[in-house]
């Protein structure tokens, strides 16, 4: 029994009936995680993206360097750096707080590499006329250069978007009760691992198509000539 639900050991349907609403709590937990560090990737992946074109080099270089430094160490290490680490000079997180963080730091050094080729993908006469027409830098990243980047990136944001749901079940190291984490619990009660671990990639496939197909349908919805921003 978890989370005050009793499981059917009787027969293999009623033991996936009864585990479901189970599983279906870690795959809310899933989902949360995936859509918070989306967030924090996507946000803290522009602010990388951006400091790394300042013409300063003492601020581009150091940019360079954290990307790259979180880029080439695993997850599961940035990780265990937040949740054991951290608290022995009194940092201490959440469990699902430190996984939503170090899914959205790790997948910022990604997301910043697709702005990055987004933004240096427009055409060059167009920065040029607008910093002759004494454009601010601020206009011009608003109203010229991020609008059209931003069809264009679309796609590779969505590949990391699906990329990170799959991630997802690291988190169960830190004690998150994701999916993979529920049904591992199931298997240890009850010696039955393949229903568990069955519904749980079935759940992972639908989250993955879902999340596919919404991704594939944005990039069509949106205007290749740019989005307008306000």
């Amino acid at each position: 029994m978890i989370y005050g639900i009793h499981w059917d050991l009787h027969s293999p349907l009623a033991f996936a009936i009864s585990i479901l609403p189970i599983l279906l709590i870690g795959m809310k937990v899933t989902v949360e995680a995936t859509i918070l560090g989306f967030l924090v990737a996507l946000l803290l992946g522009l602010v990388l993206a951006l400091l790394r074109r300042v013409p300063l080099r003492i601020i581009a270089w150091p940019t360079a360097v954290v990307i790259e430094f979180l880029r080439d160490t695993p997850l599961l290490v940035q990780l265990f750096f937040l949740y054991y680490v951290l608290p022995k000079y009194g940092v201490t997180l959440p469990a699902l707080f430190t996984g939503v963080l170090a899914l959205g730091v790790q997948y910022s050094a990604y997301t910043s590499e697709v702005y990055r080729a987004g933004l240096d993908a427009i055409d060059r006469g167009q920065i040029e006329a607008a910093t002759a027409l004494n454009l601010s830098r601020a206009r011009l990243y608003r109203t010229i250069i991020l609008p059209q980047a931003i069809p264009r990136i679309i796609p590779a944001l969505g590949n990391y978007l699906v990329s990170m749901i799959k991630d997802t079940p690291v988190l169960s190291t830190v004690t998150v009760m994701e999916m993979l984490n529920l049904a591992q619990i199931i298997g240890d009660r009850t010696y039955r691992y393949l229903i568990p671990l069955t519904i749980v990639g079935a759940l992972f496939l639908l989250l993955t198509v879902i999340a596919s197909t919404a991704v594939n349908r944005l990039d069509r919805m949106l205007p290749k000539e740019g989005v307008p921003l306000r």
